[in-house]
């Protein structure tokens, strides 16, 4: 069985492209992912995919926290935004994982950071970063955990605590955004539907830099939030019927 590690830089992307949404190479969110990343390969972005067989079997995504696009704070980690693995049970996961552990050492990192959420697949499970050595540190509203695997006795990372401010900020329907995650379009276009069904016009905030994200997302997984009345509506995609829903059940408040 032929196993091997293939690193992605702005030469490989054109051929190779990201891990999600490939069936779909012409769709907006693939695009759009794939420009996303040509301009991170620079800031120190890694996007590695697990191959069997010359099949793709998985994929890693990391970089360092000044750039990362998870809303949590700290010095020098390197911070995991994405993990998936369609081959289990092989081991794939915990390489991936060990390759991203091994950069940071290598790049005299403090310890590697990721996010996890059980409510939701938008985010990796906890449990395979447990089994790697990770510890959680700190909770967010919306079941966000934050796990870390630390090299020495640096300071922890930690969350915001003004999530509850940040809502009090939007009236209106809006969508905050960036291009880190390729469903992003589709979750946007499902909003989009779901409030045009209702008559309601959302506000759409592409939030450009790091800066812009921590002010101004709704939760700590940063790239997608949803906020309607000085509530949450969603971080991760919803169905047309779910949004619908999910906007009568605000409208009533």
């Amino acid at each position: 069985m032929a196993i091997e590690m293939v690193e992605l830089n702005n030469e490989s992307l054109e051929e190779r492209g990201c891990y999600c949404l490939r069936s779909k190479p012409k769709s907006a969110g693939y695009l759009n992912k794939n420009e996303w990343l040509s301009e991170r390969f620079q800031e120190g972005m890694k996007y590695i995919k697990i191959t069997e067989n010359y099949k793709q079997a998985g994929f890693i995504e990391y970089t360092p926290i000044e750039f990362s696009s998870r809303v949590v704070y700290g010095e020098n980690y390197s911070v995991i935004h994405c993990l998936w693995v369609s081959i289990p049970g092989q081991g794939y996961a915990t390489k991936l994982i060990q390759k991203c552990i091994q950069d940071a050492r290598e790049q005299h990192k403090d310890g590697v950071i990721v996010i996890t959420n059980p409510e939701t697949s938008w985010t990796p499970s906890k449990e395979i970063f447990m089994k790697n050595g990770f510890l959680e540190v700190d909770q967010a509203p919306y079941g966000f955990q934050l796990f870390v695997h630390k090299f020495g006795n640096s300071a922890d990372p930690y969350f915001p605590t003004d999530w509850e401010e940040r809502l009090e900020t939007f009236t209106e329907l809006t969508i905050l955004r960036t291009w880190q995650c390729p469903f992003i379009e589709a979750a946007t276009d499902n909003i989009m539907e779901g409030a045009g069904k209702l008559g309601i016009k959302p506000e759409v905030i592409n939030m450009n830099n790091r800066e812009e994200l921590l002010r101004l997302s709704p939760t700590p997984y940063g790239v997608y939030g949803v906020v309607y009345k000085r509530k949450l509506v969603s971080f991760h995609r919803l169905t047309v019927h779910s949004a619908m829903k999910r906007l009568k059940e605000l409208e009533l408040l």
